[in-house]
Formats: structure tokens, sequence, C-alpha cells
């Protein structure tokens, strides 16, 4: 039972193998599409049902970094129907095989396809849909495959226009004439072609691809897809864009992670809960959330299972986690099972799963355009404690009375 649209049959791979540096320490023990977002879903929520609700069914995930992490979360495709006794999800994990001299992990998004290319072949897809799994955004993938028969496309991109120019820096940068076609491509420049970029969302002729992949492998050419790979397709001159529409962010750094947060807050992300394109998730039924007497929340989410006696304000409150009387919580998120303690003040920061912040302890700052801090998952600042702006304290760490916490490394 294979996936077909207009005739043709259609495999869809999710790249969910990446380390995700940007979003340390959040994933320093946690695979990046395994990270929460909003409480109760994960990053890789959105890709997964996007395929669901598109029709399509045969789906490989591509896994490398911490999978375990992935696979509890992926209940072998349950939650998306996609528990199947042909087709359905399949994890194809890092292996190793006569050729692999290197145990067979990967150096790249296109080196990840390239060690896959047999199985391609094997599978006797026509089409190929590749993915990234840390995207969030709304898309039926069925009419871009279609525009994809119809121009006879080696590659059709999905794009999107960015609000901020310079932004386009972290992308691939695409192109186009009016007709779609692109004219030029670059991968992360270091002056920006423009405000399109490419959404991580891809359609390949499968032939042409595995052809390409073989080709570049040879030359020694693989890395990422934007350095060899859509470059090589974009020369023959048969590669077109299709633009996306509404909400899309990558969430790949901790400053974008937290702004997606702002944005549902503030009614401008993705309707989660519609009937017919609801989002879907594998999650643990949690108890009603408990507001106690004195507790203040505004413009707030609080998940399932959340215990509030203090004041929340801009932030979300994941499931399980508490928020103690005398408490401030602001622009912040608290994932599950985060306690912060009595006369704590944390603002614009990301307390990880059972990360604690002790009674009268002082995590981040409001003032304008202070840093994130981020509380690593079982994390520990202690009572009276002060982390600030821009700081971390890692995964099962301990932050005393007197201590500083460790810088954010990288981009946030």
């Amino acid at each position: 039972m294979n996936t077909r649209i207009a005739g043709k049959t259609v495999l869809t791979i999710i790249l969910a193998g990446g380390k995700g540096s940007r979003l340390a320490p959040m994933t320093d023990q946690v695979a990046k599409p395994a990270v929460p977002f909003m409480g109760t879903y994960r990053l890789i929520d959105f890709s997964l049902s996007n395929i669901v609700h598109s029709g399509l069914q045969d789906v490989w995930i591509i896994e490398q970094y911490l999978p375990h992490s992935l696979n509890e979360h992926l209940a072998g495709g349950r939650p998306w129907d996609l528990d199947r006794t042909r087709g359905g999800l399949k994890v194809m994990p890092p292996f190793s095989g006569p050729a692999d001299e290197d145990g067979g992990f990967s150096e790249g998004n296109a080196h990840a396809l390239a060690l896959h290319t047999d199985l391609i072949r094997e599978s006797g897809a026509d089409i190929v849909l590749v993915l990234s799994a840390d995207h969030i955004y709304k898309l039926d993938y069925a009419p871009v495959i279609q525009q994809h028969l119809d121009k006879e496309a080696s590659v059709t991109v999905v794009t999107t226009d960015i609000s901020d120019k310079s932004e386009a820096t972290r992308f691939s940068n695409v192109c186009s004439g009016k007709d779609g076609k692109i004219t030029e491509f670059a991968y992360k420049p270091d002056e920006p072609l423009g405000r399109t970029v490419a959404c991580e969302v891809f359609v390949y002729d499968a032939v042409l691809l595995t052809e390409t992949l073989d080709d570049l492998q040879a030359e020694g050419n693989m890395g990422d897809y934007g350095e060899h790979l859509l470059p090589r397709l974009v020369e023959r001159g048969d590669a077109y864009t299709y633009p996306l529409e509404g909400y899309w962010l990558d969430v790949g750094t901790l400053s974008a992670y937290h702004q997606a947060h702002r944005d549902f807050l503030e009614g401008g992300g993705l309707e989660l809960d519609c009937e017919e394109w609801p989002f879907i998730t594998s999650s643990i039924t949690r108890p009603p959330t408990r507001i106690r007497p004195e507790a203040t929340i505004n413009d707030s989410f609080v998940c399932g299972g959340a215990d509030i006696a203090g004041t929340v304000i801009r932030s979300l409150i994941g499931p399980g986690a508490v928020v103690e009387k005398g408490a401030e919580v602001r622009d912040t998120i608290v994932q599950a099972g985060g306690v912060i303690r009595a006369g704590a003040k944390v603002s614009r920061a990301i307390v990880d799963r059972e990360g604690v912040v002790g009674d009268g302890a002082t995590v981040g700052s409001l003032a304008p355009n202070a840093r994130l801090c981020v509380v690593g998952a079982q994390a520990r600042v202690d009572g009276g404690a002060e982390l600030r702006p821009g700081q971390q304290v890692a995964p099962g760490a301990r932050l005393r009375q007197g201590q500083t916490g460790q810088d954010l490394e990288g981009e946030h």
C-alpha cells in the first residue's frame, strides 16, 4: 500500500538526526525533533500532522542523535495512524554495511539521504518528499507534489518570505521568475539575496535524486543539501518554487524557539485544534490544572496538571509544572515538571523539564533586549541565587548562591 498522487508513488522522508546544537542546552539530552513545543506538543508533530492530513502514508524518519528520546514519542506511529502492516512509519537508525567504514553516521543532511539511496530505489518511489523535523507551519503537501509533476521539475522548493532580510543568512536563499522557476540559489550567504528563503520542504524526482546523490558522493561533495545537491539541480534549469502562505518559523535557535511561543500568545501562530487539520501528538493524560486563590495569570498558556499559586504573565507553563505563592514568572517557558519556588522571579527564560528555581532566586531580566536564560533539564538554581541574562545552568547541574552561570554559546 504505497501513497499515490496523480498515479505516482510518493515516499516521505523526515530528516530527524541533527544534533541541534543551537538549541543547547535543551538538546543536550533530547533529540531536537523531540523538544517540547507549547507544553504538550513536540517539534516533529507539525511535520507528522501535515503528512497524515495530506493523505501520505509512507514515512521514513532518519535518525542519528539521541534517537531513544524521539522513538519513545513516536510510539511506532500510532498517534498519527501510521502503525500499518504495509507502509506507514519506519524508523531508519544509523546502520553499518560492508561499505560503511564510519558506521553509517552522516555528515550533513544530503549525506544522510545518500546513505539511503539503495533503500530509496528499492522502495519503488517515483517522488521523494523530504522534510525537516523542527519547523512550525501548516501545509498540504499534495498540491506541492501535483505542481512538481505538472512542471516536470527536478526539485520543487517550498519557500516563504521572512520579515527581517538580515535573518536570511541563516537559510537557503532563493530567487525565481514569475513562473516560479528558480534563477538563483545561495546556501546561507554572507549577503542575503532577498527575503525569500527555503522552508526545508523539498519534492524530488526519485530517480534524479538518487543519481545526483551518487554523483556527488563519488565526487566527495556531500554535507548539507544546500551546499551541493540543490545547486546541482538548480543548474539544470528545471527547479521550481512553491510559495507557502501563512505562518512558518524555524525554531532551531533559542531566540526563535522563545519567539514562536510569543507568536502563539499574541495570536499570530497556527490554529492548533482546527477540526479539519488538528495537530496531533503523543502525550500523557494529565489531571486538570489547579489555579489557587492567590494566583494571578495573564496572557498565558497553562497545561494540564500544573499547579499555580504565584503570578504568571505572558508565559507558558508546561504539564505538571508548579509556580508557588509569591513567585513571579514573566515572558518565560516552564517545561513539564518545572518548579518555581516561593518568592522566585523568573523573566525571559526557559526552564527545561523538571528544572527547579529555588526560593527567592532571580533568573533573567525584563530589561529591554535582555538575553534569554536557560535552566537545563533537572537543573537547580538554589534559593537566593542569581542567573544573569544570557547565562545557563547545564542539565542536571546546580547553581549555588554566589556562583555564576555559564554563558550560552552560539546563536540565541
